[in-house]
């Protein structure tokens, strides 16, 4: 259903969430992030996606695809499946009035279940803002 929708939405547990447009500096940061992560990554046999490409978060109890507005993958597995991915190891959101919530909130603890997250980057264009999350030691 979604390939063919002209809106995109996010999924969660069984609720569909359409999803809102973004504005000029949201869509220009992401853009320019996922340019430059691209010409990093090149040639390491890694891909940046931009907000069109899902990330699929499942586990025993949870299933989810979100669209988060950059993300890498350099596991050989997500060469597999087309319209998702599935071992992120670098997510970035670009956090609105509107998202900021979900975003570090629910969102964050979804994509931390991810084993093969590495960083999960909140951008806030309003404040010029960058927060970094990696795993610690400890792994948490």
């Amino acid at each position: 259903m979604e390939e063919k929708s002209q809106i995109k939405h996010e999924y969660i547990d069984g609720e569909i969430y359409a999803m809102a447009g973004a504005s000029d500096a949201h869509v220009t940061i992401s853009l320019n992030l996922a340019a430059l992560l691209r010409s990093h990554v090149r040639g390491r046999g890694c891909r940046v996606y931009i907000s069109d490409m899902k990330a699929r978060i499942e586990t025993k109890n949870k299933n989810k695809f979100y669209y988060p507005d950059v993300m890498v993958t350099c596991d050989k597995r997500d060469q597999e499946t087309t319209n998702y991915k599935s071992f992120s190891c670098f997510i970035v959101e670009v956090i609105s009035d509107s998202t900021e919530a979900f975003d570090r909130g629910d969102k964050f603890a979804d994509y931390q279940t991810l084993d093969s997250l590495q960083e999960y980057v909140l951008i806030n264009p309003k404040w010029q803002r960058v927060e970094c999350f990696r795993p610690g030691d400890n792994g948490l």
